[in-house]
């Protein structure tokens, strides 16, 4: 038999952080007015920060009067304690402090290397201060990017990344930076507002190059080629428009290759043309009417539980507008697909329903129990802070496979049985926490999508 007092022990290690007996390190945090000893024991230090192991380990502490002595002039005491209460114990409260504190506590649990640390008050960030971290996204991008202890913020970055784009900050943005953004695979934006960003980021590097490119001469064009040379390769010129092409990229065409120009004009002036050049293929996106790609990334972090990058694919199975909007046409393209989103759109309004079926459809009429399924909702579309989600109780009634209805969730949550051309029904609320949906909807259309781990 085995035993574990972990709480115990932790209550007493916060006994000792508070009673400071037997101390044998002494820490200045601050300074000059704002100087302040702090004590604490080497053995915890060393045992529960990367950064005080190595400083003991490799000899870099001096001992004045049998005590180890480190000074940390750039840490407020009161961040310090905070982090030194959670060395200790494994204890820290947030709830007083503001995005900005939070931000540099993130900062000091980097240099202290505790990544446990760094971790929560990442999600913690996150959860609770998802406004904060909007309005400050240039601020928090730059000197994280390149961390990958910071991977959940850089995952809320590339979310919100249409606001860097937009920043007035924009362009400052380091080169090294630009580049990391444009090599990604999978940004939330448009190509055209991706080649919009980089002319914006491009023109502000040289303050005498005219605004206007009609207005350039020859040694104009070799000077901003010059600036944006080692960009152009990033840029997935199949992914943008014919007219949008001729509208914003052609008067921009000689700081491009020759033979990229010649490809791409054949791309867009022959029908079918299949490209020679060691062209970069389009982003990924995906094909729906209803919702966009940042829709997507919340129903992947809801699938993941926790807020984070697009780390799935969204293959549009069906859509009842194109496919017909029928049970039988719903079960013969989504059957036995796997794990599937099901988004609907409400009539004469901006809202979006549906849900995540994490096991898959069939029409052996029958319930299925699972805790990873959801039902959500979005009042508006546009507005991300309306969204809700629901998770399953994990009944029996979790998903319910019937020949005769399409997606239906729980015991009666969310569903339609064709009974009402296109109305959605959540009249029996059973299964899920309630989403304060009307008991009937009017749906102009819904998409299904299969959703694949990458």
């Amino acid at each position: 038999m085995s035993f574990e007092y972990s709480q115990e022990i932790s209550n007493d290690y916060e006994k000792l952080f508070e009673n400071k007996k037997g101390y044998d390190v002494v820490i200045y945090v601050g300074e000059n007015e704002n100087l302040k000893e702090i004590h604490a024991h080497s053995l915890i230090l060393r045992t529960r920060s990367q950064y005080f192991h190595t400083a003991f380990y490799n000899n870099l502490v001096k001992k004045e009067n049998g005590k180890f002595i480190f000074k940390q002039p750039n840490i407020s005491s009161n961040l310090f304690e905070i982090i030194l209460r959670f060395i200790y114990c494994g204890k820290i409260d947030l709830k007083n402090l503001q995005g900005p504190e939070i931000l540099k506590l993130l900062m000091v649990a980097d240099e202290l290397n505790i990544p446990t640390l760094i971790f929560w008050i990442q999600k913690y960030l996150i959860k609770d201060h998802y406004e904060f971290l909007q309005e400050n996204l240039m601020d928090i991008f730059q000197p994280f990017y390149q961390n990958e202890l910071f991977i959940s913020l850089l995952n809320f970055c590339f979310i919100e990344i249409e606001i860097i784009f937009d920043s007035d900050k924009f362009t400052s943005l380091e080169a090294s930076l630009l580049e990391f953004l444009l090599k990604q695979d999978d940004l939330n934006l448009s190509e055209i507002k991706i080649w919009d960003g980089l002319i914006k980021w491009g023109l502000a590097q040289d303050q005498e190059l005219n605004q206007d490119v009609s207005k350039w001469n020859q040694e104009d064009f070799n000077i901003f080629k010059k600036i944006l040379n080692k960009f152009i390769p990033l840029i997935r010129f199949c992914g943008i428009s014919s007219e949008d092409y001729f509208d914003k990229v052609k008067p921009y065409e000689e700081i491009l290759p020759k033979e990229l120009r010649e490809e791409i004009s054949k791309f867009h002036l022959i029908l079918g043309y299949k490209l020679t050049f060691n062209l970069l293929l389009p982003r990924y996106s995906i094909d729906s009417y209803l919702a966009n790609r940042k829709h997507f990334t919340v129903f992947a972090s809801w699938i993941d539980k926790e807020r984070g990058k697009l780390n799935y694919k969204f293959n549009l199975l069906y859509r009842a507008s194109r496919d017909g909007d029928t049970a039988a046409a719903f079960h013969a393209k989504c059957d036995n697909k796997g794990a599937t989103v099901v988004v609907a759109k409400i009539t004469n309004s901006e809202k979006i329903v549906g849900g995540y079926n994490p096991l898959e459809w069939d029409s052996n009429n029958c319930s299925k129990s699972t805790k990873d399924s959801f039902i959500f909702s979005f009042t508006n579309k546009n507005n991300f802070q309306t969204a809700k989600v629901a998770y399953s109780e994990e009944d029996q009634y979790s998903v319910r496979c019937y020949e005769y209805c399409g997606p239906f969730f729980g015991f009666g949550d969310l569903y339609t049985n064709y009974a009402f051309s296109n109305v959605w029904k959540t009249e029996y609320r059973r299964s899920y926490p309630t989403l304060d949906l009307p008991d009937s909807m009017n749906v102009d259309d819904y998409e299904v999508f299969q959703v694949i781990k990458k």
